[in-house]
């Protein structure tokens, strides 16, 4: 009688192995190998037996002897800022969901220094860890211009804000979010939108900038330089204490934390949101539509842009001769109570 399991002789304690399996399925390992790595040139019926001798005896190869026949790893290396903000965070917590459900791993190296020479190392470092390929969540427009000038052996997707495209840039359109959001506030009938602006080095913070300026320009209305933070309530509500601001303005704020800071300033100053200033943020954090008034602001899906960052490095991978377009994922203007008519 001939061995149909792993272990048949040493109680079972034993976990299957390729010659196990090729074993009981009557073939070479090779030809095992070639099953479990999707390889052509396995006919149809020996396929299914290897693939039913390896149901039979749970045989589960090791992610080391798969990289040396694929020469990949199905790891990403995944390089985050050195930040807790919540866009940042969204998206490296919504990629590696993503990531895990196309069954990669994902190295996660926080650079604690956005210096393009320290993002230079990071890569470089996961490059000796052999990944497949790396993401990059870009906070600082100096970085893009290092990602811009790597030559690289593996694919590098950055998930980053910028006007010119790239097949392997991935964005959520914070240019036209502004634009969305600054309109919301001219149709309301305000004619003086001041802008609290994020970090000046930011991709986020310069499109929206952006934005913002060709809207109100646009429409001929007054442009009052903006100010900037740096994503802080505590930087929106030391901004708001100094802010020229007066009964039948509006502000359209780089963020919804700063823009919770800048509400309580206002506050402070007897100034009502929205009686006296209508008030929008971006990003629509869950805290939002539970402040007082609720806060009117962009919202980004955060989900759909790391599901379309995976998608890139699996093309990218898998089929490297593809090219992909870069099309920002669109925002949604959630209206809420934090705007009004001016004098209303």
């Amino acid at each position: 009688m001939s061995e149909t399991r792993a272990g048949a002789d040493d109680g079972g304690n034993r976990a299957a192995n390729i010659f196990d399996v090729a074993r009981l399925a009557g073939v070479s390992h090779q030809t095992v190998s070639r099953v479990i790595n999707d390889l052509p040139n396995v006919r149809p019926a020996t396929r299914a037996r290897v693939e039913q001798a390896i149901a039979q005896l749970r045989y589960s190869p090791s992610p080391a002897a798969r990289a040396l026949v694929t020469r990949r790893t199905r790891t990403i290396g995944l390089v985050t800022p050195g930040i807790s903000d919540y866009g940042p965070t969204s998206i490296a917590t919504h990629f590696n969901f993503a990531a895990r459900a196309a069954r990669y791993s994902v190295d996660t190296v926080s650079a604690l220094d956005p210096d393009p020479a320290a993002i230079r190392g990071v890569v470089e470092g996961l490059l000796r860890q052999r990944v497949d390929a790396i993401v990059l969540i870009v906070v600082d427009v100096g970085v893009l211009e290092v990602v811009r000038g790597l030559d690289l052996s593996i694919p590098l997707v950055a998930a980053t804000s910028s006007p010119r495209r790239s097949p392997l840039i991935v964005s959520i359109d914070q240019y036209r979010g502004a634009r969305s959001a600054v309109r919301h506030l001219a149709e309301l009938g305000h004619t003086r939108i001041l802008h609290l602006a994020g970090p000046l080095r930011a991709p986020d913070a310069l499109e929206r900038i952006r934005g913002w300026r060709e809207e109100l320009s646009e429409r001929r209305l007054q442009i009052v330089e903006p100010v900037s933070g740096d994503w802080t309530a505590a930087s929106g509500f030391a901004r708001g204490r100094e802010l020229d601001v007066e009964p039948g303005s509006a502000i359209f704020v780089g963020n919804d934390h700063m823009a919770i800071g800048l509400m309580s300033a206002l506050r402070e100053r007897g100034l009502r949101v929205p009686e006296d200033v209508s008030v929008v943020g971006f990003d629509d954090v869950p805290e939002a539509g539970y402040l007082y008034p609720a806060l009117t602001t962009v919202r980004q899906d955060f989900s759909t842009l790391g599901e379309l960052i995976m998608q890139k490095v699996l093309i990218a991978v898998e089929e490297p001769d593809s090219v992909t377009e870069d099309t920002p994922i669109p925002t949604h203007l959630i209206v809420r109570q934090s705007t009004a008519p001016p004098g209303s």
